[in-house]
């Protein structure tokens, strides 16, 4: 297999489960409405000019369109300090699965983090599907990058999913939006999946030389003069 081929994650469920529940989704097509409404740009006050807003910054859009998003596999109803749904899967068969789309880890297993809180659980969404990665490739796990929106902050994880892939990987998070009431929908991205090649890294540090001080200028100059530089240029 060349560098310029095709990778794929291999996603898998309970065929009981099949066509029930949502299939994770390639993080494009999970692009939120709010950045869909939002505007390209927005007059500074600071600077007395039209200015390019997140929606324009190709850093913040493509770290939201890495990978792929698990989905919640139903409606969860969030109201009056408690968590329901009303979303029946059938029992299992040749492969046992947890039937509610959550459950709770004890907090005693996150005691002396920032994430304790004594009176609270962790919440834990439950994922319904394998994930097998190519050889040599392992997957992050972490919270919906930029969804600042979402009301939990789900925790983050690597998986060696190339060797792992023959069980569920559930995803840990922490109720943060104390005040939210009403429903979180199904679809509602619980995580992101990040492939990530495993691969010996060493790290060199040094001052720069002329040249790089002049080629920096030289960039720098350049965003300075054309608008939307690093995507035309720099974008890989």
């Amino acid at each position: 297999m060349s560098e310029t081929d095709a990778l794929t994650l291999k996603f898998r469920c309970p065929r009981e489960l099949e066509g029930l529940i949502p299939q994770p989704v390639p993080a494009p097509m999970g692009i939120p409405d709010w950045v869909k409404a939002m505007p390209a740009t927005a007059f500074s006050a600071l600077n007395q000019a039209e200015e390019q807003t997140v929606k324009r910054c190709p850093p913040f859009i493509d770290a939201m369109t890495a990978g792929f998003l698990i989905p919640l596999v139903c409606d969860l109803r969030v109201e009056d300090g408690g968590i329901s749904w009303d979303h029946e899967l059938p029992p299992g068969g040749a492969i046992d699965f947890p039937r509610s789309p959550v459950s709770f880890h004890d907090v005693a297993q996150v005691t002396g983090s920032p994430l304790f809180e004594a009176d609270r659980f962790l919440l834990k969404f439950h994922n319904l599907w394998t994930i097998q990665a190519p050889e040599g490739w392992s997957l992050l796990f972490t919270h919906p990058l930029n969804r600042f929106d979402l009301p939990f902050t789900t925790v983050t994880g690597l998986v060696d999913s190339d060797r792992f892939h023959d069980s569920f990987v559930h995803f840990p998070a922490h109720w943060h939006d104390t005040a939210f009431r009403g429903v979180l929908p199904k679809g509602t991205p619980v995580a992101q999946c990040i492939p990530v090649k495993r691969q010996a890294w060493t790290m060199q540090t040094s001052a720069f030389t002329d040249a790089e001080v002049q080629e920096i200028h030289t960039v720098r100059d350049a965003l300075k003069r054309e608008q939307g530089l690093y995507r035309k240029q720099f974008r890989a």
